[in-house]
């Protein structure tokens, strides 16, 4: 201890001698004209960010509703939420109960399940299907894509590869407004379900996330980007439809 006081203080001496000071911090600019730069500046940045928010908010109006109140339509989409130890987490379960409510209520005839599948591992949709079979949905009306590696392929891919002209979207609050604009911009004319969630630090994580999230979706509908994977056609929503 003795050593390292000493060594303190050999260093203090130092710095006195060579008549160091401490940097100043950075501060607010002084002059009024450049303070008011700064403000304008953040005021423009705020503006842009929220942007794309408000604009999806406006797309999206009138067509967010309920499971009692939604028409009725052939299909349901369902978008991914993560796995928790191979099962869908909170946040994907209350969508799938979502759709399975939608099912029971005779409201679609078709469940699409929509996740990624990108390592042999992790299976989405998989685990989707048995959650939603274990609440009573037959296993010939739930379809898989196994690509939906965000909103934006989810969407591309239920119309050119499912072949999904219209759809209700299941989802959270809120995602829902963007998931019904890209969807809708991709070619599906869809109706939502916001599913409400508890106002806890998950939900609010997931607001502000749509914030940069909706910046992305923007570019998705101004640029429409192929999918990461598109494949080739696929029957599955036309055969479930067959099914008796």
């Amino acid at each position: 201890m003795k050593q390292r006081r000493l060594i303190l203080e050999a260093a203090s001496r130092r710095l006195k001698l060579s008549g160091l000071r401490k940097l100043p911090r950075p501060g607010l600019p002084r002059s009024r004209r450049a303070q008011r730069r700064l403000v304008q500046a953040t005021m423009v940045a705020s503006v842009l960010a929220l942007t794309p928010t408000t604009w999806m908010h406006l797309a999206a109006d009138g067509r967010v509703t309920t499971v009692a109140d939604v028409p009725r339509q052939e299909v349901a989409v369902v978008f991914g939420a993560g796995l928790l130890e191979g099962k869908p987490t909170k946040y994907l379960a209350h969508r799938l109960d979502a759709a399975a409510d939608l099912y029971r209520a005779g409201k679609v005839r078709v469940v699409l399940v929509t996740g990624d599948n990108g390592r042999v591992e992790y299976d989405e949709p998989d685990a989707m299907r048995t959650y939603l079979k274990e609440r009573g949905v037959p296993n010939g009306r739930i379809v898989s894509d196994h690509a939906g590696f965000d909103t934006w392929d989810s969407c591309v891919r239920a119309k050119k590869i499912f072949g999904v002209d219209r759809a209700v979207l299941v989802t959270q609050d809120f995602h829902i407004r963007r998931a019904l604009t890209l969807c809708r911009s991709a070619g599906v004319d869809a109706y939502g379900i916001g599913v409400a969630e508890r106002l806890d630090s998950s939900w609010y994580h997931g607001k502000a996330r749509e914030v940069f999230a909706a910046g992305k979706g923007a570019l998705n509908v101004l640029f429409e980007p192929d999918p990461r994977f598109l494949g080739a056609k696929e029957k599955g929503i036309q055969k479930a439809l067959e099914v008796r």
